[in-house]
């Protein structure tokens, strides 16, 4: 059985696609707590922008925004909006 402290180790090693697999696999679980089903969402979002897939990575942060408003999702959804829609004039204006 996949928990939480797996899906972290698996990041860790750099292993995003069995973390996203341990995640999806956790959030299907029947009976986990919301705060447990929002840290699954939050990593699993982690593992897919690590990868690359920022579009998943952002759906995944809102669900667990969504599950519990003050956690670590919901600033990770922040960081990221930020982070693509930064804009540098001087890039754009040589």
């Amino acid at each position: 059985m996949t928990g939480i402290d797996d899906i972290k180790r698996l990041l860790g090693e750099g292993r995003t696609s069995d973390a996203v697999d341990a995640a999806t696999a956790l959030l299907e679980r029947a009976g986990i707590s919301d705060k447990d089903r929002a840290t699954a969402y939050y990593l699993r979002g982690n593992a897919h922008r690590k990868a690359g897939d920022w579009r998943l990575a952002l759906n995944d942060y809102l669900e667990g925004a969504a599950l519990e408003p003050d956690g670590p999702a919901a600033m990770a959804f922040n960081h990221a909006q930020e982070i693509l829609n930064f804009y540098h004039k001087d890039l754009y204006n040589p």
